[in-house]
């Protein structure tokens, strides 16, 4: 029960991997908030079937507005926010798409939420973090960055942005004694993976035969690295990329 008595956001908590760090958290002891555009509050549901203190809201983090009601919410329902997982993020509804083919429009609704999302709801936490000097802010990018990957250009460019928005965040925020960090999963069988077939032929064979580790990845072989770095145990850590990946990526 290392979060005993914390606060935390997750982003995207509807299904699969938000659910899954929720679910971490909440077993660590902390009262999560599950936000996301549907799903949310079906989540939390069913985490406070299992004795958990969860509450669930739609939340788009693209909108000013709606991302400032998410932590005003939580702030009532359970205090401050004392942990952030930015893990709302538009990635497997994606189709692989040469980049001449990208419209402005799909750059500005993948940017929109991967990239502007992480900024609104990095800014909205940081007033009551500073006040507190305790703050854990934890970003999820993608292993795709470090690599390159071809036809998913916006994508790749939005987790690469919120890579150097983490470094850059760690150096603003450290003198409150705020950590920010990021954890990088490579490709994982989460629901909304496993639902798009044309995606998951394309990058599930190639992600095994890329790691040391030579297995599918599952969400639950990302939530320690995410609960870590929520807890006082990550207390002097921040600014880094924890890829989380099967020995994929070295950097």
């Amino acid at each position: 029960m290392r979060l005993q008595g914390k606060t935390a956001i997750v982003t995207g908590a509807g299904t699969g991997l938000g659910f899954a760090f929720a679910k971490k958290l909440a077993l660590d002891g902390a009262n999560v908030v599950l936000a996301d555009l549907k799903g949310a509050k079906e989540a939390a549901a069913a985490l406070a079937t299992e004795g958990h203190r969860a509450f669930g809201l739609r939340a788009d983090v693209s909108s000013e507005e709606s991302v400032s009601a998410m932590v005003s919410a939580a702030a009532q329902r359970f205090g401050a926010v004392d942990i952030l997982v930015n893990n709302a993020a538009v990635s497997a509804t994606l189709k692989l798409t040469p980049f001449e083919e990208l419209t402005v429009t799909e750059w500005q609704h993948v940017l929109g939420v991967n990239t502007v999302g992480v900024f609104l709801c990095c800014r909205a936490v940081a007033p009551s973090m500073r006040r507190k000097k305790y703050g854990r802010i934890i970003n999820v990018t993608s292993g795709t960055a470090f690599k390159g990957a071809p036809f998913l250009m916006h994508y790749i460019a939005s987790k690469g942005a919120v890579m150097s928005m983490t470094r850059s965040l760690a150096r603003e925020l450290g003198g409150d004694s705020i950590t920010v960090n990021a954890v990088s999963p490579g490709y994982t069988l989460s629901e909304g993976n496993l639902a798009n077939a044309s995606f998951l032929a394309a990058q599930r064979e190639a992600a095994i035969s890329s790691r040391a580790l030579p297995r599918d990845a599952y969400p639950d072989d990302l939530v320690g690295a995410v609960a870590f770095l929520a807890s006082d145990d990550a207390a002097f850590i921040t600014g880094q990329i924890l890829a989380v990946d099967g020995g994929s990526v070295y950097h």
